[in-house]
């Protein structure tokens, strides 16, 4: 997996100095979430393991799928992702392209798990207090999950904080037994 991500690095980075070139960074990421979408579906993975259908044709064809959705700059990266025979990578280069903006625009993507439906008020506290700790602006997303019993696991990135009720009732059950 990490080795994905080491292939795909440069063509994000890439992709970021153009959209950071010309500052249009929304239709940068709109393309690369199509393309993303296009090269995950089963069929056109079928057509990209295919060895029979050369690069130039397989390019054709995903530009063909995705043309109402990327511009032409996107399309010159179809081609250069088929010439090296790098279209699986799409969906890293995308992941990739969104994490350098959020970094640029000093925001971070944070997903709350809880048991429960959290209360606008308890949202805004908890979007709050993520963003004093961070010190960036927060996008929350939320999930209700019961096996979490109570509290909430916070994820941001690298960081999480395991506030579940399950987790203290696990790192109860290991020191009773140890």
């Amino acid at each position: 997996m990490a080795e994905i991500y080491t292939l795909a690095r440069p063509y994000a980075e890439a992709v970021f100095q153009l959209a950071e070139d010309s500052g249009d960074f929304a239709s940068w990421s709109d393309a690369l979430a199509a393309l993303s979408a296009v090269v995950s579906n089963e069929d056109v993975a079928a057509l990209m393991s295919n060895p029979a259908i050369d690069d130039a044709t397989l390019a054709d064809a995903i530009i063909d799928i995705a043309s109402d959705d990327i511009h032409d700059r996107a399309r010159n990266l179809v081609r250069v992702l088929a010439d090296n025979g790098r279209l699986v990578l799409a969906p890293a280069v995308a992941q990739l392209y969104e994490a350098n903006l959020a970094e640029r625009e000093n925001r971070v993507d944070v997903h709350v798990c809880s048991a429960a439906d959290l209360s606008d008020t308890q949202q805004s506290a908890l979007t709050e207090a993520i963003e004093k700790r961070l010190s960036r602006k927060v996008q929350l997303s939320f999930e209700r999950d019961e096996s979490v019993i109570g509290g909430a696991v916070i994820r941001a990135g690298d960081l999480v904080i395991d506030g579940s009720l399950s987790a203290q009732l696990e790192r109860m059950r290991q020191s009773l037994t140890h």
